[in-house]
């Protein structure tokens, strides 16, 4: 597989920036989402599952890929949605999506999806649904973390920073393991939470910082300021990013260029984790508000 690296030219500015384009791995699996998936789904077939089943909200990533890997290599998907009130309304683009690859959709209330990770809930899932290969929200685990450790390359080592956005801390974790020591990895979680414990569950090396001060009030919360952001990015270097992670993490990227936080002289590589699927559902919610559209294509 062949890693795409898009150099961002900078102004007046005495650092380097470059963009992995995980976004292009795959047409629909892309960016993290393929890496994490990819040991799983050979664990999967190892255990002789035929069924993939996982969890998501509305509007997840995880959710949307799944559907179609399930799809292309051979496993139903069933996708445990959070929230019994959105079976009764029109299903989303997301949704909408991961059904029309063969996906069943089953929505739970907020109450019941809080027990995904309890060992009883999982094994009444196991009963109901047969051989089935249980993928945790998000699409975190070992077997994630292992497929996130290739994400970077030993032609990577020049960098001095590593920067990604952080949910479930899967990715980063990936990161930090496959990482060299002289390279420091910065995270920008896309919650309003201390992610520190999630990453620390999978790193085995301390050399990486979670940047708290752009998660822009919460996960799903747009200011106009970021889609403003994201539009001009992609005016300016033709790099589509989305509004949960992507837009969050070169926001932040970018401020603290602005700000001197690098050392005169650093390289640094962003990691683009895809998540570009969400951007329809999103416009239609801005829509609705009566704010600016996200315009990352031409």
């Amino acid at each position: 597989m062949k890693n795409i690296t898009q150099d961002i030219s900078l102004n007046g500015v005495d650092v380097s920036l470059c963009i992995r384009r995980e976004d292009l791995l795959h047409p629909h699996i892309s960016g993290n989402k393929y890496r994490k998936l990819k040991y799983n789904l050979l664990q999967a077939k190892n255990q002789g599952a035929q069924t993939l089943v996982s969890f998501g909200g509305a509007f997840s990533n995880h959710i949307s890929a799944l559907a179609v890997a399930a799809a292309e290599n051979g496993f139903k998907s069933i996708g445990i949605i959070r929230g019994d009130e959105l079976e009764s309304l029109p299903l989303n683009p997301t949704l909408a999506f991961a059904e029309k690859h063969g996906m069943e959709l089953v929505f739970v209330s907020r109450e019941t999806y809080r027990s995904k990770s309890d060992t009883g809930y999982l094994n009444e899932l196991r009963l109901r649904y047969g051989p089935c290969y249980i993928i945790p929200e998000g699409g975190t685990n070992e077997l994630a973390v292992k497929g996130c450790e290739e994400i970077l390359t030993d032609a990577d080592a020049d960098f001095n920073y590593i920067c990604c956005a952080v949910g479930t801390g899967g990715t980063i974790s990936g990161i930090i393991n496959s990482s060299v020591d002289s390279q420091q990895v910065l995270g920008f979680p896309v919650l309003k939470a201390d992610l520190a414990d999630d990453v620390r569950k999978y790193a085995i090396k301390s050399n990486w910082t979670l940047i708290n001060d752009y998660h822009f009030g919460g996960y799903a919360k747009v200011p106009t300021e970021l889609i403003h952001f994201i539009n001009d990015f992609y005016k300016q270097f033709k790099v589509p990013l989305d509004p949960i992670y992507t837009g969050k993490l070169l926001f932040g990227v970018m401020n603290m260029i602005r700000e001197g936080y690098f050392d005169k002289g650093s390289k640094i590589l962003a990691i683009h984790t895809g998540g570009l699927q969400g951007t329809q559902g999103m416009n239609n919610t801005l829509q609705n508000k009566n704010l600016p559209l996200i315009e990352n294509h031409d």
